[in-house]
């Protein structure tokens, strides 16, 4: 379904509510990443160059429907500042008399971020008075913070019933783009590439990518599930047992529909009994029981990179192996290298997956890296977005 772009309204000398996603980490009073604020720059952008006069409005960590002063945005608006070499105010809050006033006096270009939007218990409640409140200091609200798009609050979803246009930002109309491409309209050879703990946490993109995909490549801990399923050693790796049966049962639907569900075939392992051990990399079928693995092996990864080669779009959510402790990083970063290498349409999520693309070095070549998070889940898995359900039909 279409929604409305930024693009499509008429800015000039109108008030514009943004939520953006600055969620960022703070270190006392400095922001240590700004990646997020850098990714909401073009929207902001754009509405300067078209005349709006713009509200920024975030949560930042959990305050719990308190203020809270180690979660104030004040770094934020100091980082924004200096990115867009031009003063950004704070607002004392998010709504009242006050912040209306800063509002109204706001000319064409101006910037202005409100206070974390969650010192109110009522954001996260959706609640309608507050939406109320929020929607009656603009004239037209974008919503450009993906990432928050599963939530029903009130900055996301409850404040779009009252003002007259509600459209996506640049960078939600992006991941709506690529995502969207994915579920609809892959490009084929379509591979998907899925790491990370869990099956449980990924059963629902599988199912629903194995719509699409032409191959279904499988590492990281989540691997261990399907390997045991198949009656291979796995020692003492990572395992949900009571997702035994799940696993047999995607992989007999990959197969129905003529997917291939690669595996590890290698690993990189540790001996839980011989702490002093060297890491070893040996195949699964020769995993001894006290052994664990925490990265996939050198033949995995050469099986790995050909289907990417050949591949015309590729997704990659979660990592290979425990790839914050070195040396068991290998795996994920030669992967990484793989897609950026592939001529490929590549789209990245997920946090250790795009950490492992940014320290490759390779981050540059990335058709789309998403932003999402939990909601890139839930979009992949079919699941309707409540932030952009609740955006304005074109």
């Amino acid at each position: 379904m279409a929604k409305l772009s930024i693009t499509d309204l008429d800015l000039t000398g109108k008030k514009v509510f943004i939520r953006v996603d600055f969620n960022v980490p703070i270190d006392n009073v400095k922001v240590t990443d700004d990646t997020r604020i850098r990714a909401a720059l073009p929207t902001i952008k754009y509405a300067k160059e078209h005349g709006a006069r713009i509200v920024l409005a975030s949560h930042l960590g959990r305050p719990k429907g308190k203020v809270d002063p180690k979660y104030s945005l004040s770094p934020v608006a100091k980082q924004l500042s200096t990115l867009l070499e031009e003063q950004v105010e704070l607002a004392p809050d998010c709504i009242g008399p006050d912040v209306k006033k800063m509002v109204d006096a706001l000319t064409d270009g101006q910037v202005l971020l409100l206070e974390n939007l969650r010192f109110h218990a009522q954001e996260e409640k959706n609640d309608e008075q507050f939406s109320r409140e929020l929607a009656s200091l603009v004239d037209l609200y974008v919503n450009d913070a993906f990432g928050t798009a599963h939530r029903a609050h009130a900055s996301t979803v409850g404040m779009t019933r009252f003002v007259s246009q509600a459209a996506a930002g640049l960078l939600m109309q992006k991941e709506l783009e690529y995502l969207g491409k994915v579920l609809s309209d892959p490009e084929h050879p379509f591979v998907v590439i899925l790491g990370g703990a869990k099956v449980s946490d990924k059963i629902e993109i599988i199912e629903n990518l194995l719509k699409s995909a032409d191959s279904l490549l499988i590492g990281g801990a989540m691997a261990y599930t399907f390997l045991k399923a198949k009656g291979l050693p796995i020692g003492q790796s990572l395992v949900e047992l009571d997702k035994l049966e799940l696993a047999k049962n995607l992989e007999k639907h990959a197969r129905q529909r003529g997917v291939k569900l690669e595996l590890p075939s290698d690993h990189v392992v540790v001996d839980k009994s011989d702490q002093e051990a060297a890491p070893k990399t040996l195949a699964i079928s020769a995993t001894r029981p006290g052994q664990a693995g925490l990265d996939i092996g050198p033949e995995t990864v050469k099986r790995f990179s050909a289907e990417i080669e050949q591949a015309k779009m590729v997704l990659w959510n979660g990592p290979m192996g425990m790839f914050e402790l070195k040396p068991f990083d290998r795996g994920t970063v030669a992967v990484a290298r793989a897609v950026a290498s592939s001529s490929a349409t590549s789209i990245v999520g997920g946090g250790d997956s795009v950490a492992a693309v940014t320290e490759a070095g390779i981050a540059d070549k990335i058709t789309h890296i998403s932003t999402g998070g939990g909601a890139s889940l839930e979009f992949l898995s079919g699941v309707e977005l409540p932030g952009v359900a609740a955006l304005t039909d074109k």
